[in-house]
């Protein structure tokens, strides 16, 4: 057989196999197997299935392709570059040329190509969320998939069906091994999300030899009893079979579907296909010339591109795609017409942007209101947010009551299969899936929270890192911050958390003071569309601090400011605090200047922002001449000694916490202003 006889369906099935051949190999790095494998089943639903125009690669209502198995990137590439998917800019503009050339494939792998080892998000159109940590995409596709539905309930009206996008997972045996996969599908089926279809590429192979290793459930029993509709497509190469696979997923109504779909791994390289050795390295210069006799394809032709092949996409998705994409937007410009303030909504969705009276609503709180915990504000804030940003939603993982997060105006609703149009969402005990799914529904535009105690920020954290490097702003909402929850005990007060957070570049983690510093940091946050928050609160209630007494709120969306300064000239001392720990600064500072010390207390909510600050302001505000600082913080020294030096002092924690009423536990540990007076005894001031 050589390419002149065979058909343009084999003829574009085998050039993905032969792209991604060619490319792996001239990286010496990558994985050749799974695209060789699986090239049948992508082709056919790009070419036939897929609601995707790849002139308008961004198009509200396209359908979404995820490569969960990141890993066989090459097949993602490989079909963006065959189907012609257009370049876009960071806005979405569709710019001049492919969004994978052909010289981007020979250079896969390689600094500043956009083909990655993994798919990243924002680098290639196409690519509708990154991949590469397992189970992350096809969790992630749960959140875009939840996002269809609500968009639908939300937006469509009788007449104009704008919304109702398929979201299509490739996974692998990995995927579905990982909790969060498990997490994820358990939740999908629960809410009968009947527009999602996971194809389950079952080749039997895992890196480290057969599945049999450690693998042996029967994935269809699973699926069935999580409440999925389970199909079975005994060989990968049966193109009939496939094709029948999608027409059942697309009508089943009630359930998610998942095609099991029997592969074999480097398919045609004919030592080396079912084996391990497909996996995770080239397949050798050999051995690929052996696979593309197999395919009848010119031996020494790489990165070969039979003509035809191009003009066949073109007039599968491309026609296909462009009809259904110039429909919705002739079906988008009457729909405006006829419900204009919707319609603004969803243009604010598309681009991004805020209404202009998106904070009218935010609370402020007077001190007349005594003291409260930051989780509480928070939860107050949150809901004048819903008020007027009407795309926020969310919800936590199954602590909603603790963490405030529940959208309490009547038409909110809840989230279900009965409801879609619900705002809030109850994730259950699936932390991991719930960060995952938040990731889902930013990538479609709204705006979503998360929320769990911050000590399980640790389950998520996988989750988090992508939100930062998508630059997604999801926003997470962290309660019970600290020893200050108190008798719950050291398995759930964060000691090393702050830290951690901190350390995950691009994620702003902000740690109000008083309730008037949640509604200023909210409002400084919120309008942030590139970067994830994490929003770190208290259990135990806090002073309001008098305004009157103390310099403005609005300081805080600057990250650090000057909350009280020494009233008597240039001070000699800078405390600094965070959170819960800043009123002991404050107690500290009237303490010593009964002593005639020159103190300054900055409350410093938010590193991030406070980098983001021009350098004469932040000079301004921690003066490098002033090297006596003492910083206070419920958490671990860790990132600190960056703003009070080598010689700066820190009370904080260094060991774990224990169970006892919090006041007790602030006492054990030394986070007390007697302690922040001994430090301030000991410490060496210029002058003095």
């Amino acid at each position: 057989m050589s390419t002149a006889t065979t058909s343009i369906e084999q003829l574009a099935i085998n050039t993905i196999r032969t792209l991604s051949m060619d490319a792996v190999q001239q990286a010496n790095s990558g994985h050749p197997g799974t695209p060789m494998a699986l090239a049948p089943a992508v082709y056919t639903l790009w070419n036939e299935f897929l609601r995707f125009d790849p002139e308008a690669p961004q198009w509200m209502d396209r359908d979404r392709f995820v490569l969960s198995c990141g890993h066989a990137s090459m097949l993602l590439y490989s079909i963006l570059h065959l189907t012609g998917v257009r370049k876009t800019d960071a806005a979405g503009k569709v710019l001049p040329g492919p969004s994978v050339s052909l010289d981007d494939i020979r250079n896969f792998r390689q600094f500043a190509s956009p083909c990655a080892g993994h798919p990243e998000f924002g680098e290639v159109a196409g690519i509708e969320t990154t991949t590469g940590p397992l189970g992350q995409g096809i969790a992630s596709s749960v959140g875009l998939a939840a996002s269809a539905k609500w968009l639908a309930a939300r937006y469509n009206r009788p007449d104009f069906e704008l919304f109702g996008f398929r979201v299509y997972a490739l996974c692998s045996d990995g995927d579905l091994m990982e909790g969060v996969g498990c997490e994820a599908a358990s939740l999908a089926g629960h809410l009968k999300l009947s527009n999602l279809c996971w194809i389950y590429d079952d080749n039997h192979i895992t890196i480290e030899g057969g599945t049999d290793l450690a693998f042996s459930e029967s994935v269809g029993q699973r699926f069935a009893g999580l409440g999925w509709n389970t199909v079975e497509v005994h060989n990968a190469n049966d193109l009939e079979a496939i094709r029948a696979a999608f027409r059942t997923f697309q009508q089943t109504e009630d359930r998610p579907t998942i095609i099991i779909l029997r592969s074999t791994i480097g398919y045609g390289a004919p030592n080396k296909a079912g084996t391990a050795e497909a996996h995770g390295a080239p397949l050798g210069e050999d051995e690929i010339r052996l696979a593309k006799e197999v395919y009848g394809w010119p031996e020494d032709e790489k990165f070969f591109v039979p003509p035809g092949v191009q003009d066949h996409f073109v007039a599968g998705i491309g026609k296909r795609g462009k009809q259904a994409r110039l429909e919705w937007e002739q079906c988008f410009q009457s729909y405006h017409s006829a419900h204009p303030e919707l319609a603004v909504q969803i243009n604010h969705i598309r681009s991004g942007t805020l209404p202009g009276n998106w904070d009218e609503y935010l609370p402020r709180f007077d001190v007349s209101s005594g003291s409260a915990a930051t989780r509480g504000t928070s939860g107050k804030v949150l809901n004048g947010l819903a008020r007027g940003l009407p795309w926020l939603l969310g919800g936590s993982a199954d602590l909603a009551p603790s963490t405030k997060t529940l959208i309490t105006d009547e038409e909110a609703g809840h989230f279900s299969s009965d409801n879609y149009a619900g705002r809030n969402f109850h994730f259950g005990v699936r932390e991991q899936a719930m960060a995952a799914m938040g990731n889902g529904l930013a990538l479609v535009g709204l705006r979503p929270y998360v929320a769990t105690f911050f000590v399980f920020s640790d389950y998520l954290r996988p989750a988090m890192r992508l939100s930062a490097f998508m630059k997604q702003p999801v926003l997470y909402v962290f309660t019970h911050d600290s020893i200050g929850l108190g008798e719950d005990g050291p398995t759930h007060q964060p000691v090393e958390h702050l830290a951690a957070a901190r350390a995950i570049p691009g994620l702003i983690v902000a740690r109000p003071g008083d309730a008037n510093e949640v509604t200023e940091l909210y409002r400084a946050l919120v309008p942030i569309t590139d970067q994830p928050v994490a929003m770190v609160l208290t259990r135990q209630n806090i002073s309001t601090w008098d305004r009157e007494q103390y310099a403005p709120a609005a300081g805080a969306a600057r990250g650090a400011y000057v909350l009280s300064d020494s009233t008597d000239g240039e001070p000699e001392l800078i405390l600094i605090g965070t959170g819960s720990e800043v009123s002991l600064c404050l107690e500290a500072q009237d303490a010593l200047a009964a002593q005639e010390r020159s103190v300054r207390v900055v409350s410093m909510p938010s590193w991030e922002l406070f980098e983001m600050q021009e350098e004469a302001y932040r000079e301004s505000v921690l003066p490098s001449a002033i090297k006596a600082r003492i910083a206070v913080e419920a958490g671990i020294r860790q990132g600190w000694d960056r703003y009070i030096g080598s010689e700066g002092r820190f009370v904080g924690m260094s060991t774990f916490g224990a169970s006892a009423p919090y006041e007790k536990l602030y006492s054990h540990f030394g986070i007390t202003t007697a302690r922040i007076l001994e430090e301030a005894a000991e410490i060496e001031v210029a002058g003095r």
